[in-house]
């Protein structure tokens, strides 16, 4: 099994000043090629402290930078944010720039809150149409000479500048619906994907949706597939609890982005009280406890090999939840020390 790491600047409040949040995020990135992950990735977001991210090829040139081996992903870049002549040179650069580790994350965006700033009048249940007529023009792009004239975007001839240095730069696609898995496959894309807290069943059905795809398609195509999960691994009460306790703070902020209550003050979207949230099974700490990569080191082995057996040979592992910085360090080494050997072993 592979393992890749996606990790956020990120505050939850303004407790941490910006420089330590800097600080530590590369200190994970350097944790994790240390240990043997294969990608590490960064996100795109905008005017938001819990993702600090408004351009994710910035992040993964710095991290470029004080790394060697990791390869480097955008998880994701959102289509209907760029021009695709702008996307395709600033992943290029990317490329260029860390010896060819690039790994290219695209797709649709999160947030109505977003696209109301980014793209207005843009619903994000639209957005999968940027990116399927994004996708082709930035490969053509990075080709060479290339006109475009879609739906969403029309150019004359141009070219990406730089080029990448791969000869294929691996794409990734994320993907929950089928018709994404249809076009992820089809267009010969890896895939990614993130059952957020549901059960095993999501990502059985995931699996599904993949296998249904690479037989529609009947192209020769056998995408990697990864999933993710947010991870802490703990071998004490304090820890554990330490970790729910985030965990639970995080999906409250997600819950009002996700309703779009418009309630975010300087780019901290408040918390929608617990207490309205109890009973609500998304929020329930056993189930949290047993959804995600939570637990100790046996407990994540014992999850991973249901993966495995599923047919999920990549992992990422979702450091950021608003955990302090020395729980989100403790929690990786453990990880690596003590959960990755089993499955180098066992390759």
């Amino acid at each position: 099994m592979k393992f890749q790491l996606a990790v956020n600047m990120e505050r939850i409040d303004d407790s941490y000043d910006m420089k330590d949040v800097a600080r530590h995020t590369l200190e994970m990135v350097q944790i994790a090629e240390e240990g043997g992950f294969d990608i590490v990735w960064a996100a795109e977001h905008h005017a938001l402290e819990m993702t600090i991210a408004p351009n994710p090829f910035q992040l993964l040139t710095w991290w470029s930078h004080e790394t060697s081996t990791i390869r480097l992903g955008t998880a994701v870049a959102t289509a209907a944010y760029w021009h695709p002549i702008n996307l395709a040179g600033e992943a290029a650069f990317v490329d260029l720039i860390s010896g060819g580790r690039l790994e290219f994350g695209i797709g649709s965006g999160a947030y109505q809150r977003e696209f109301d700033r980014m793209r207005p009048g843009l619903k994000q249940s639209d957005a999968w149409r940027y990116m399927q007529e994004m996708l082709p023009a930035v490969r053509a792009l990075w080709r060479g000479d290339y006109a475009h004239d879609g739906e969403y975007w029309s150019f004359p001839t141009s070219t990406s500048v730089p080029k990448p240095v791969q000869p294929e730069v691996p794409v990734w696609v994320a993907a929950r619906s089928p018709i994404t898995y249809d076009y992820a496959v089809r267009e010969k894309c890896n895939v990614n994907c993130w059952p957020l807290t549901r059960p095993f069943a999501e990502a059985e059905l995931y699996m599904r949706q993949l296998n249904e795809a690479i037989a529609k398609a009947d192209n020769g195509w056998s995408p990697r597939f990864a999933l993710m999960r947010h991870a802490c691994l703990y071998d004490n009460d304090a820890d554990r609890q330490e970790a729910l306790n985030a965990i639970r703070r995080l999906l409250s902020q997600f819950e009002n982005l996700f309703r779009n209550t418009g309630d975010v003050v300087n780019g901290f979207p408040k918390a929608i009280p617990l207490d309205e949230l109890e009973g609500r099974e998304q929020y329930d700490p056993a189930m949290l406890e047993e959804n995600l990569m939570f637990g100790s080191p046996d407990t994540a082995i014992r999850k991973l090999k249901d993966y495995q057996a599923l047919g999920v040979n990549e992992f990422i592992y979702y450091a950021s939840m608003g955990l302090s910085h020395e729980a989100q360090q403790r929690s990786l080494r453990m990880f690596v020390k003590e959960v990755m050997p089993e499955f180098r072993e066992a390759r």
